[in-house]
């Protein structure tokens, strides 16, 4: 414990383990109290020989002091606690867990008013009482104190957990078996260890201004991903992980090709067509004419600018899914967020100054919509590359495109994690549709892709265990002359990432918590340790009629759960589908799981963001509810 911390006890028994703390921790500033009162402390022998021995060595000690009502003890100005120590809390006599539930709930509610920003709250419980994968054995989930869900209640989440040794505390001495001075068992205790979550983010409409061609347009951009734009992954100053793996795999191809970066910045917005991908996958934004500058518009220059909104879930679309723009529209093209820089390969390719025999790297964050799942984003950063040869040598550059990006990602995994991945190149005809990632899967719709690198590892689900992180292809139409062939390579950096820091979840690259990037100063990479353990998860099934004679747009489902929930739902299953046997009406079942990976998620957040869902999906999916 370094000096100058200030230090609270809780329900101090016999002041014990305020005494070994602190005898270990001379220079901290330590508080301890007990629930009992000064006169029947001073009855028992060893509570009173600690006391004196604490008030020796410099320490307050308080008595009657109610751990739910922490403000009426400790006044602002005399500083905030770096950390609380409560060990095995309990309501006495022979208290229930929804008691000690409702104790732990009001405790944690009165830290948040003490603890410093980046305080600790300490809680050793008996074993199984916590409910956490820690505990052995486990206690049944309603059976336990819940103890990482009711913190969640006061934006706590559990950052570590370690065993209670109590033998190794000296002169410490457990108390308070059923409110009586009787000692009880914490063989196989933990202390578990809780900091202040960031809280869930409320966002705000953003408004984007780009200038796409020779226009100066300003669009809306879709609220599922305010929070995505502009965050500078890749920028030159970042060292986030995701930059780090694009310049360590940028540096490994450097020597086996020529390297040129692009820096030119790639509009967002993309115009026109993509063959073969229907609208439910893009996000697409679409002329708003009617809309006049507003006067902070106007302030900013956007007087004349061309406004665009976004189109969440538009049913308007033709017999080939693409959506329809009425004549007369100031702007009658189509418009949507880049899916894929794939897109920009040819126009690249057809530029004068595109060298032949040199790697091209263009890179950047790009939008899709897909189902959710810990390894489908709506937004990831990709990297590609790009090389023209002469036809007849497309197969050998292949090749070593292929083996160098390969050999690129076995030695970073194997550097940062000390094992080796098993990545194969395989080609597109032995994949069926439903075999492929969502990142492969449009991919393939976006270009005619020829090979996939795929990463098997026991890091994935079992229903996941290979992972398409790239593709390779060849340009359908050559650059300038008909006597050379593009060849590139599209990588997706954010899956890649995670693949060699270890990381679980696609959420955790863009958490704003300062814990995720601390883990990797300078840009280094390394394994990646979450600093929130064993989040509660909870369950909300939802039932509903689908309008009859339309198809059910369940990407726009997943959209709208992404939406309303701030990301915080996992997983959506279809669990139950009924059709009537007279109205022939179709019902549907899902069952939608939330789960925060990084912040402190309660059951009442929970519950509002369910409510929510439910009129959205009525007002933007026309569905009856049942």
């Amino acid at each position: 414990m370094g000096p100058g911390r200030r230090v609270l006890l809780l329900g101090e028994g016999n002041f014990s383990f305020a005494a070994a703390l602190c005898g270990a921790a001379a220079a901290a500033r330590l508080v301890a109290t007990c629930y009992e009162g000064e006169e029947e402390v001073s009855g028992r022998a060893l509570a009173a020989a600690n006391v004196r021995r604490l008030r020796e060595r410099g320490a307050e000690v308080l008595f009657s002091v109610d751990c739910t009502k922490l403000k009426d003890y400790f006044l602002p100005a005399d500083g905030a606690f770096s950390c609380i120590y409560f060990n095995f809390p309990h309501c006495g006599r022979k208290a229930g867990v929804m008691k000690n539930r409702e104790l732990l709930a009001q405790f944690f509610s009165s830290c948040a008013e003490v603890l410093a920003e980046k305080g600790e709250v300490h809680v050793a419980l008996c074993n199984g009482q916590g409910g956490t994968p820690a505990d052995r054995p486990r206690r049944a989930w309603h059976n336990s104190w819940q103890i990482v869900a009711v913190a969640a209640g006061a934006r706590f989440i559990l950052s570590d957990v370690h065993p209670f040794n109590a033998e190794n505390i000296n002169g410490y001495k457990c108390t308070g078996y059923r409110s009586q001075d009787k000692s009880f068992s914490v063989e196989g205790a933990l202390n578990h260890i809780f900091t202040r979550s960031t809280p869930l983010p409320y966002l705000k409409p953003m408004i984007c201004q780009m200038e796409l061609g020779s226009r100066r347009v300003s669009f809306q951009v879709p609220q599922v991903l305010v929070d995505k734009i502009n965050r500078g992954f890749l920028e030159l100053n970042s060292e986030h992980p995701v930059r780090t793996v694009k310049e360590k795999l940028t540096a490994v191809l450097s020597q086996a090709f020529p390297i040129q970066s692009i820096d030119c910045s790639l509009p967002l917005l993309h115009q026109g067509h993509i063959n073969g991908v229907c609208h439910p996958n893009v996000f697409w934004i679409i002329p708003n004419p009617e809309q006049n500058a507003s006067t902070e518009q106007m302030a900013n220059g956007l007087a004349n600018a061309v406004l665009f909104s976004h189109v969440d879930f538009c049913k308007d679309t033709n017999e080939n899914g693409w959506m329809k723009v009425q004549e007369g529209n100031l702007i009658s093209e189509q418009y949507f967020l880049r899916p894929s820089l794939l897109l920009y390969v040819q126009t690249l390719i057809e530029r004068a100054t595109f060298l032949p025999g040199t790697l091209h790297v263009l890179s950047g964050p790009v939008f899709r919509k897909c189902p959710i799942s810990p390894h489908s984003p709506p937004v990831f950063h990709e990297v590609v590359f790009v090389c023209a040869v002469e036809k007849g040598m497309e197969n050998s550059c292949i090749q070593m495109l292929v083996d160098t990006i390969r050999s690129g990602i076995y030695s970073l995994h194997q550097t940062v994690s000390g094992c080796k991945l098993n990545i194969t190149l395989q080609e597109a005809t032995s994949f069926e549709t439903a075999e492929l990632n969502d990142f492969a899967a449009f991919e393939a719709q976006v270009t005619k892709i020829q090979h996939f690198l795929c990463v098997e590892t026991d890091a994935l689900s079992s229903c996941e265990k290979d992972c398409c992180v790239g593709t390779v292809s060849t340009a359908r139409d050559g650059p300038k002359s008909s006597d050379l062939v593009a060849v590139f390579a599209s990588v997706n950096l954010d899956l890649l990432a995670m693949l060699i820091c270890g990381i679980a979840d696609w959420r955790m690259l863009w958490t704003s918590d300062e814990r995720f990037l601390s883990q990797f100063p300078g840009g280094e990479l390394r394994l990646f340790k979450s600093f929130s353990l064993y989040p509660p998860s909870y369950m909300h099934d939802i039932s509903f009629w689908v309008p009859d004679r339309e198809q059910f747009d369940e990407v726009a489902f997943h959209t709208i759960a992404r939406q309303v929930s701030h990301e915080t739902v996992v997983s959506i299953q279809l669990i139950d589908s009924f059709q009537h046997s007279e109205t022939a009406r179709k019902s549907l079942c899902y069952r939608l799981t939330y789960q925060s990976c990084d912040k402190a998620l309660s059951c009442q957040e929970v519950a509002e963001m369910q409510l929510l869902f439910r009129k959205e999906i009525q007002r933007c999916l026309c569905v009856t509810l049942r």
